[in-house]
């Protein structure tokens, strides 16, 4: 299993970005996806989920209505969109999947709201 997290960077308050993370070693279709990040001095913490058969997507509440999580299975890809981003969005961002109770993770790709 291989995870493969881009498209971090430095942005302003109320900026956005959009984080892809590209898979490889296993299914992708069959299984959910996930984003945690984690911040400085902070334990990691689960941003949203997205399943597989339906699609169907859960946001923790500190993100909800501006992050959007989708996934593209033809191109075993998870994507998320985060608007009006906030600096306490600031954290390495990972993503994740779960196969037989064995938890993957990328290596991570930073992301800094700061202006």
């Amino acid at each position: 299993v291989q995870l493969v997290e881009s498209g971090g960077g430095l942005v302003q308050p109320g900026g956005s970005l959009r984080l892809s993370c590209a898979a490889s070693g296993f299914t992708f279709g069959n299984y959910g996806m996930s984003w945690y990040r984690q911040a400085p001095g902070k334990e990691r913490e689960l941003v949203a989920t997205i399943s597989t058969a339906d699609g169907s997507k859960n946001y923790a509440d500190s993100v909800k209505g501006r992050f959007t999580i989708s996934r593209d299975n033809g191109k075993n890809t998870v994507y998320l969109q985060m608007n009006n981003l906030k600096p306490e969005d600031t954290a390495v961002y990972y993503c994740n999947t779960v196969r037989y109770g064995t938890y993957y993770w990328g290596q991570g790709t930073q992301v800094t709201v700061s202006s």
